[in-house]
């Protein structure tokens, strides 16, 4: 990829607001809003609330926007506002992308599935995980997975795909982190199988290459495949570097994705991980029916426990990935100044992607461009957190937000 530079200070740095290319698209600048869970899809719909989320981060200037989070099955949703990539929800979805691309953006999905962290109470359906273990988020055992409800795992992300495709979406984002499903295999401490899908690296890896090739077929030339893969999970015996490096080359040596979206953690065991900074714990709690509420009052530290927020927090371990790599790269984790964008781009990073900052500032990269502003406002409260129940937000900016309500929600954590 070519980089069209400019000069501050007589330094030549990548213009981060240049067109850019990824796979088969052309975005209109390096800067791409992450998935986060938008917390306004109630029972799975596609909202006027969430096209006009998608529409506000468009016209606020981000190249492209990822709608967080498309499971590929009732079961694989974190919990039940969660939508479904299925036929009847086409209509909506083409709603939102054409709402999108009127702006000048475009629009990505991002499809998975839960395992671990969808809540089985509330989807009233079981879910499945690698091996057999208690889930918190899950609230109950999850048993694992047999090798016909893993073919059915990987026919679901090509089902998702072509309905991402019918709904006009310019890019699929295939979820690999934070231990949902396709990422819990990747990890030692969760994937304790002896078959074909457990053991080595090469087999660790059998199911998210399944899942990649999948969506390739289904995707077509047309659209930009990428994945949102962990570099480490934070929480002992878990995935890390020396074995996220390998599966990265793996991956990088199949040829069919067009980017690497570099993230961590673990939405069931250490949900800080990727967002640093305060932990909202009592704001928390209070979203939560009564038990529920009472149970992460008292063990919520253990889920969520504190690591300080610093910008960039993800880059030392992703610069192992640009070093070690050749394919395109997003860097994810607290951006918040222009100048890390542009030092990310120095860096060789394609692609920088904002989730927190754009929640307090959907048209951050307008005011950037137009050199308004080289900061973002964004403070790292994570008070945008507990919203994730009420329409996701900066409770500083936007308090009076139409709400979901919060009757029977659980803990299911946030795609980001």
């Amino acid at each position: 990829m070519t980089s069209t530079t400019i000069r501050t200070a007589g330094t030549a740095v990548a213009d981060p607001f240049a067109p850019a290319t990824l796979g088969p698209l052309t975005l209109r600048n390096r800067i791409i809003k992450a998935a986060t869970f938008e917390g306004v899809m109630r029972n799975g719909a596609v909202t006027d609330e969430l096209v006009e989320f998608h529409r506000r981060v468009a016209a606020g200037g981000a190249a492209m926007t990822t709608v967080a989070y498309c499971a590929i099955s009732p079961g694989g949703r974190v919990q039940r506002h969660t939508l479904v990539m299925e036929d009847d929800t086409v209509p909506g979805l083409r709603r939102l992308t054409d709402a999108v691309h009127a702006e000048g953006a475009l629009a990505c999905a991002q499809i998975g599935h839960a395992g671990l962290v969808a809540n089985m109470r509330s989807n009233r359906t079981k879910t499945i995980a690698p091996s057999t273990r208690l889930s918190a988020p899950a609230m109950g055992l999850v048993k694992a997975a047999t090798p016909a409800e893993i073919d059915g795992v990987v026919d679901g992300f090509g089902n998702a795909a072509r309905v991402a495709v019918e709904s006009g979406f310019d890019a699929i984002e295939i979820h690999l982190g934070h231990n949902y499903f396709l990422s819990s295999f990747l990890s030692p401490n969760l994937n304790h199988r002896t078959d074909q899908y457990g053991g080595s690296l090469e087999n660790r890896l059998r199911l998210p290459r399944r899942a990649i090739d999948a969506v390739r077929t289904a995707a077509g030339p047309n659209v930009a495949v990428t994945a949102k893969l962990n570099m480490a999970d934070g929480v002992p015996q878990g995935l890390w570097l020396d074995e996220s490096l390998p599966f990265a080359r793996m991956l990088e040596a199949d040829g069919q994705l067009d980017a690497l979206q570099l993230t961590g953690g673990s939405s069931l065991l250490n949900g800080m991980y990727f967002f640093r900074g305060d932990v909202p714990l009592a704001e928390m709690a209070a979203t939560q029916p009564g038990p529920v509420g009472l149970g992460l009052k008292l063990v919520g530290r253990k889920i969520f426990p504190f690591l300080p927020f610093e910008e960039a927090f993800f880059l030392p371990f992703a610069r192992q990935f640009r070093e070690a790599l050749s394919m395109p790269l997003i860097l994810l984790g607290g951006i918040n100044e222009l100048s890390t964008i542009e030092g990310a781009l120095d860096e060789g990073f394609e692609f920088v992607a904002m989730a927190r900052a754009l929640l307090r500032q959907p048209d951050l990269p307008n005011l950037m461009r137009d050199g308004h502003q080289r900061q973002s406002l964004c403070i790292h409260c994570n008070k945008c957190m507990p919203t994730i129940y009420t329409g996701t937000r900066c409770v500083l900016v936007d308090p009076d937000a139409p709400t979901l309500g919060t009757a029977g929600a659980t803990t299911g954590g946030t795609a980001r």
